[in-house]
């Protein structure tokens, strides 16, 4: 009989020490491929501007500096809105079109996985299917729906359709099927639990792998937001179009350019980085069936 292999007393796949030296390694290298992008732009932005353009690209900085960075700010406070009035702008739509979507994801994930109603599996296949259409498509519609709430050049022309969105839906919903079992739900209704009690209280502290990525992927597509149509006023564009607009002036904006994808990119990846673990939980949950 073939011996398990055991680490900390915990059983692990029968793979050979050579296979798991082999899958580390290919880990490591696509590991390296996927950071060179993000090493190569912070290289970029430190650079003065004689080395910007060196030919062939240099994958180091010989005399590193901050200047692209203060000449990105300066040229934002240039700007007769203030630069804080762009970054409010940019915190105010990411926090409360986040904060929408999760609520909103999270209760009507709940409704169609435990909450039995005439047309369930129809809606949710309705939701499956609109995950292969391309947000790009539906702006003419949303456009339309927008402006007849008037809505549009506010802040809501932004939040609201953000506060609904199919792939979050989709994983709220898997995830409630493969984790929060209906017995539990039905002894908290025993005990005398109201139904949202039951879902604020027992389902979703047992979803929190779920909602955390469903956190970091509107909080990263709310964050990048650009420019769009729906927004006309200069006092409520965001810091992803302002930054854009201010380096449309050429190569000599290189630098600063380099410093803008960075600053820019910067919050998404720390909030990754912090809750990484519960995003990979969450996709590898999604697909399940009970």
């Amino acid at each position: 009989m073939k011996k398990l292999r055991t680490r900390k007393h915990r059983v692990v796949l029968s793979r050979s020490i050579g296979g798991d030296f082999g899958v580390t390694i290919f880990m490591l290298l696509l590991g390296v491929v996927m950071f060179f992008p993000m090493y190569y732009l912070i290289i970029q932005s430190l650079k003065p501007l004689d080395e910007l353009f060196y030919f062939p690209p240099r994958m180091y900085v010989t005399n590193p500096s901050f200047e692209n960075f203060s000449d990105l700010f300066n040229l934002l406070n240039t700007s007769w809105v203030p630069f804080s009035r762009y970054l409010f702008n940019t915190v105010f739509i990411t926090v409360c079109g986040t904060f929408g979507n999760l609520i909103l994801s999270s209760m009507c994930a709940y409704a169609l996985s435990k909450l039995p109603f005439p047309g369930n599996k129809f809606t949710f296949q309705v939701i499956q299917k609109s995950l292969m259409i391309n947000s790009e498509v539906a702006q003419l519609m949303i456009f339309v729906i927008i402006s007849k709430l008037g809505m549009l050049d506010s802040y809501w022309a932004i939040i609201v359709p953000a506060l609904a969105t199919p792939l979050g839906l989709y994983l709220m919903k898997q995830f409630i099927d493969s984790n929060v079992s209906t017995e539990i739900l039905e002894s908290a209704r025993l005990d005398g639990a109201g139904e949202f009690r039951t879902f604020w209280s027992i389902a979703m502290p047992m979803v929190k792998p779920a909602w955390l990525t469903l956190i970091i992927y509107s909080f990263q597509g709310l964050w990048n937001t650009g420019q769009n149509i729906y927004i006309y006023s200069e006092q409520l564009k965001t810091l992803n179009f302002t930054i854009n607009q201010v380096l449309l002036e050429g190569i000599v904006r290189s630098g600063a350019s380099a410093a803008a994808t960075v600053v820019m990119m910067i919050v998404p990846i720390v909030v990754f980085v912090v809750s990484q673990s519960r995003i990979i939980e969450t996709m590898g949950s999604s697909g399940m069936k009970d």
